[in-house]
């Protein structure tokens, strides 16, 4: 279990530095980068993703998947979000 913990946590820590790069190179840019945390399409589709994968996480190979299908709904919410943000 703390492998796993540790293992999200570098991926997270990764995007906010990856952020935090963005935003020295073209300030107000870590804004937009964190948009999809308002926007109610991009969580709804996150949150629909992460616990669908964690149901069948959970049932196929036990509670510690749960948080990789957590941060996998994360990641989908920021791909919707950034429908917006490219166009």
């Amino acid at each position: 279990m703390a492998i796993t913990l540790l293992s999200i946590a570098i991926v997270v820590a990764a995007l906010v530095i990856r952020t935090a790069i963005a935003e020295i190179r073209r300030p107000g840019s870590g804004r937009r980068h964190w948009r999809f945390l308002t926007d109610p399409r991009a969580l709804a589709v996150g949150a629909l993703t992460a616990l669908l994968l964690g149901l069948l996480a959970r049932a196929t190979a036990g509670p510690v998947a749960v948080a990789w299908a957590v941060l996998a709904g994360v990641l989908v919410a920021y791909v919707v979000g950034t429908d917006e943000r490219d166009g």
